[in-house]
């Protein structure tokens, strides 16, 4: 089975941090001031994203959250790619107790990569996700389709963040 890996990204920013873009001079991201892990969990859908070899050729892309015992949150993220459906698992942890708004994801053990929450809606409806060196960006809902207008504030917040919105592309969904 093919891999997906849109937390998996984040986790392969640490391996391929030498490929990070140069002249990047941009501190990282502020996270949002906390989150309900239990109220995060669940399904969420990819709206749109930056470009990455990971989610090449990916459509209808989504990631579900769930809490395990142990603290953790099991990760299974899906796409389609070529016609055929495409996941891989994982487990994030809260890597800053007092926000738990950067979380540690791990799909390929040793290997883990930061999931920053930089963006969350009131009512957990949609959520923003970085990471440090802002090499990749994710817009994220509960629903499959997103507004114009949630979608426009969202990507006018990220520009007064300093964040190249110009490389968002949106991914494409199943027809209604």
């Amino acid at each position: 089975m093919r891999t997906l890996a849109l937390p998996a990204v984040i986790a392969a920013a640490l391996l391929f941090s030498c490929m990070k873009e140069q002249g990047a001079s941009l501190p990282p991201p502020e996270v949002v001031p906390s989150v309900d892990l239990a109220r995060y969990a669940g399904t969420w859908y990819e709206i749109a994203s930056y470009p990455n070899r990971f989610q090449k050729g990916c459509s209808e892309t989504s990631a579900v959250y769930t809490p395990v015992p142990d603290g953790s949150i099991e990760v299974l993220n899906r796409c389609v790619r070529a016609g055929k459906a495409d996941s891989i698992k994982g487990t994030a942890r809260a890597a800053d107790s007092a926000t738990n708004a950067k979380l540690k994801v791990t799909f390929f053990w040793p290997f883990s990569g930061d999931y920053w929450i930089i963006d969350l809606g009131e009512r957990y409806e949609y959520a923003v996700v970085s990471n440090p060196d802002r090499t990749y960006l994710w817009v994220l809902s509960r629903s499959s389709r997103m507004d114009a207008t949630t979608y426009g504030r969202i990507v006018a917040g990220l520009q007064g963040k300093g964040f190249d919105t110009a490389r968002l592309v949106k991914t494409p969904q199943a027809a209604p």
